[in-house]
């Protein structure tokens, strides 16, 4: 693994974002206030459409704000050296963005009332569309094949750690009435019913029109399209060639990537990491 990586409690985190010192203080010392909104995800699980819906509902579908603002200004990532500084300094509620496995969440989450919402999606897609990804940046080692990177993952030798170790982590608030778990797959599957999921989370109302104007402003072709949102105002110095945050936006592609031989082996992990979690806990398994 590369050497340029801010190392914090046995996590890679890309250094270029992140660094050691406030991971410190975030841990130890960021407040969280009861009226703030969180949206933790393990990264490339649909953060960024989640953040898209949840800025929509707030506008109650006025697009106005998600088309003049970017993403990263909206709801600001708490651990990097950018969106750290912002949420300290941002009065009233506040959305935040973050990839933090639970025991290296800002303490005061867990006896605050601040509502979390968690996106999981299929393991094997972040694979594939992590691999996409980050070989296009400047943030991570380049893997040089898809084979490397897979080894990495099933080991969570990646930036964040585990997936397994990341999704058990925050599982375990499932039950809590501030915490609402979203899957991915879902999500694709019945986007107008997760909307409205989110809406009842918040205690927000939707009239059907506006609802619609959600729906819109939040599909995969609106939002590749929206500069605001595709992620194309990143600076040369993070993005190497031809960087798509939106790349795909489906489930299943792994099965166009993995060989028979991975799939059981993946497989094998899975069931060995996860094992413990009621049957049909995972929409995909």
């Amino acid at each position: 693994m590369m050497s340029e990586y801010t190392w914090f409690e046995g996590i890679a985190f890309p250094t270029l974002a992140v660094q050691k010192e406030q991971l410190e203080d975030i841990c130890n010392t960021f407040v969280v206030k009861e009226e703030d909104l969180i949206i933790l995800t393990y990264p490339k699980s649909g953060t960024n459409w989640l953040i898209e819906i949840v800025c929509l509902i707030q506008k109650k579908g006025d697009p106005t704000w998600v088309q003049s603002v970017p993403t990263w200004d909206r709801s600001p990532w708490l651990e990097t050296s950018y969106g750290h500084p912002l949420l300290i300094n941002k009065e009233g509620p506040r959305l935040m963005s973050s990839h933090l496995p639970i025991h290296l969440f800002p303490k005061s989450l867990f006896s605050s009332k601040a509502k979390v919402i968690y996106v999981i999606r299929n393991p094997r897609d972040v694979l594939i569309s992590g691999y996409f990804f980050w070989g296009k940046t400047n943030l991570v080692k380049d893997p040089e094949s898809l084979e490397t990177y897979f080894e990495w993952f099933l080991k969570g030798n990646v930036v964040y750690g585990s997936w397994f170790e990341h999704v058990r982590g925050w599982l375990s608030m499932r039950e809590c009435d501030n915490f609402l778990v979203l899957y991915y797959e879902d999500m694709k599957k019945d986007t107008k019913g997760t909307i409205k999921k989110i809406c009842d989370f918040l205690g927000k109302k939707l009239g059907p029109d506006e609802l619609e104007l959600v729906l819109k402003y939040s599909s995969f072709q609106v939002m590749k399209e929206n500069n605001m949102s595709n992620f194309s105002l990143i600076g040369d110095d993070v993005v190497t060639n031809g960087l798509q945050l939106m790349r795909k936006g489906t489930t299943g592609d792994w099965k166009n990537h993995f060989t028979v031989a991975q799939a059981e082996a993946f497989d094998k992990v899975f069931q060995e990491k996860m094992a413990g979690f009621p049957p049909g806990m995972f929409p995909w398994e």
